[in-house]
């Protein structure tokens, strides 16, 4: 197990720490009930920090930031000699929390992405775990909330009994938003981004070989090049 504090790249903190320590540090707060706001950044993730400061601050105050692309891990390594073997990348992590979620009893919140696919990422993780409890699931507003909606909106998850949150908005606005609920909600937060779209099985994840090599970005653009291709023609030759 590797928990070895937060380390600086690009001016963005990332911890260096495995799945065994992320997955631990997140299940001991939600048995106890502690607020922990989490992400796991890529290279798109560390880059919208590094050009956005307001954005950096928000990330640089969040509790664990894992680094989700092998980029990431690679920067860790060479610029700090962590010696991590692995990224810890978002759809993996949730997959091991919600394993650990239905062995321990402790229900999920799904918030984000659209109707249909919350659904069907229910229907995918209820079976894949069987005694997983999703305590309730809140579409995005795909709009910015007012204070009103924000304080309605942390009631009821906190209300519905869950112990943790798993938020798909995508980068940055998942960031946002719990750097925003951290202090309203007394349970992880964690955004997961494109494990949504992953695990309900309406995007395809690039093939295991992709990415140990660090070429997801490739995969992803070549799938969805209108939406895509800012983030990765302009982002990660910034990185490099």
């Amino acid at each position: 197990m590797i928990d070895g504090g937060k380390y600086n790249v690009l001016g963005v903190e990332i911890n260096a720490i495995d799945y065994a320590a992320a997955v631990e540090r997140i299940i001991v707060a939600a048995q106890t009930q502690q607020p922990l706001a989490v992400t796991a950044l890529a290279v798109h993730g560390v880059m919208t920090g590094v050009l956005d400061k307001t954005h950096r601050y928000r990330l640089n105050r969040l509790d664990l930031i894992t680094p989700d692309g092998q980029p990431v891990r690679w920067a860790l390594n060479w610029l700090h000699k962590t010696r991590l073997i692995d990224r810890v990348y978002g759809p993996t992590l949730t997959l091991k929390l919600c394993e650990c979620a239905a062995a321990e009893n402790l229900p999920i919140y799904l918030y984000g992405s659209q109707p249909k696919t919350l659904d069907q990422l229910a229907q995918n993780l209820t079976c894949q775990f069987p005694g997983l409890k999703i305590a309730g699931m809140q579409p995005s507003f795909f709009r910015r909330v007012t204070a009103d909606e924000k304080l309605q909106i942390a009631a009821k998850i906190q209300a519905s009994g869950a112990k943790m949150v798993f938020v798909g908005l995508g980068c940055p606005r998942q960031e946002t938003w719990v750097y925003e609920y951290r202090d309203l909600l007394s349970m992880p937060l964690l955004a997961v981004g494109a494990a949504f779209d992953f695990h309900a099985g309406t995007v395809a994840q690039a093939p295991a070989w992709m990415q140990k090599r660090g070429l997801e970005w490739f995969y992803r653009l070549t799938r969805e090049p209108s939406r895509l291709w800012k983030r990765y023609l302009l982002l990660n030759p910034l990185y490099l």
